[in-house]
């Protein structure tokens, strides 16, 4: 799992078990391998490249994955018996109709000498959904005792059940602009929130953003890059007299002030919180400020792996030709099964 705030590839082995009419899970190991600056760089503005050196990305991005699982079984002295990867998204529009996760699963399966399961969003973009978030049936199948999951990654995203359907959307942005400003400052993102915390928030520049048209949008919605870059960025760049802090601050608050709008109007009780933004303390301490629900953070590894925990979940449904994508959450003309095979899967069905 690669996410949009580019930290690395999270790499987590994990077991499943189908026992007493529930899923039982269990990650034996996981790590997060950080990217190289060559790596970062490319990928960031890979979007801004040529088809040919796009492609060729993709293939030799699907060789580094491939590698990076040999890396990591060999040195936890470990077996696989497939891998399931999400890649990293490059371009994501869905109200275009396309979305693009670069790494090759057939680079990687031959690298790997493992069926790979890979391009989970593409036939939710066909069958007229956003392609996104795919989270929530890992939420719903394995973490059913919360009222709500919120992942705190690149963007901040929630899922949950209302009148026994799953409902999903991203919320916001979250780290990927968190992030940014923390590089303006020669820093790879704000530990423990401690920026946003030094200075006091810029109300006007926090009602700008607030009023976003997108805050407003009712049903299956998503986030990417291109939206953020062409709606959100231009607003917070106008405010050039607004110190890095008081932006860091400022951004904090308005991420906050969106999550608890969404749980207070649903009413939610026991949210389990995941992703890189529940080390944020500025961040959690203003969600409490702004809701009266309970935001629990779990042990340190299910924060950190949980995506990437569900996407191997994902593959486990695909190889068993189980629906792993729900049109509920993303709009799609019906559930479906998602995920492009490579490799022989033949002695895997029904694992």
């Amino acid at each position: 799992m690669s996410g949009s705030s580019m930290d690395g590839v999270d790499i987590a082995c994990c077991e499943f078990e189908y026992k007493a009419a529930a899923w039982q899970w269990n990650i034996l190991q996981a790590e997060t391998i950080p990217y190289s600056e060559q790596w970062r760089v490319r990928l960031a503005y890979l979007n801004q490249q040529s088809a040919e050196n796009y492609h060729k990305t993709h293939v030799f991005y699907g060789h580094y994955l491939g590698q990076l699982v040999n890396n990591f079984l060999h040195q936890h002295a470990l077996q696989a018996d497939f891998v399931a990867s999400h890649g990293h998204t490059i371009f994501h529009r869905p109200e275009l109709g396309y979305t693009a996760q670069i790494g090759d699963g057939a680079a990687l399966s031959a690298i790997c000498g493992l069926p790979v399961v890979s391009d989970f969003r593409s036939m939710d973009l066909a069958l007229r959904g956003q392609g996104a978030p795919l989270v929530p049936v890992g939420d719903k199948l394995l973490f059913g005792q919360y009222d709500a999951c919120l992942n705190l990654g690149g963007i901040s995203n929630i899922s949950y059940q209302e009148a026994g359907k799953l409902i999903a959307y991203d919320i916001s942005p979250c780290n990927i602009v968190l992030n940014r400003v923390a590089r303006w400052l020669g820093m790879p993102y704000d530990a423990e929130g401690q920026l946003a915390a030094s200075a006091t928030h810029d109300p006007d520049l926090l009602a700008e953003l607030n009023e976003l048209p997108y805050y407003s949008y009712q049903g299956a919605k998503s986030l990417g890059r291109e939206w953020i870059n062409e709606e959100f960025w231009p607003i917070v760049k106008m405010y050039s007299d607004v110190s890095e802090a008081e932006k860091m601050a400022t951004l904090n608050l308005h991420i906050a002030q969106q999550i608890a709008a969404v749980v207070n109007k649903l009413g939610l009780n026991r949210v389990l919180v995941t992703g890189g933004g529940a080390f944020n303390k500025t961040l959690l301490d203003n969600l409490g400020s702004n809701s009266k629900s309970l935001f629990e953070v779990p042990a340190t590894q299910l924060v950190n792996f949980k995506e990437a925990l569900i996407f191997a979940f994902l593959g486990v449904l695909r190889i068993n030709n189980q629906d792993n994508v729900y049109c509920s959450v993303t709009g799609s003309k019906h559930n479906h099964v998602a995920g492009a095979l490579n490799g022989n899967f033949n002695s895997l069905i029904n694992l």
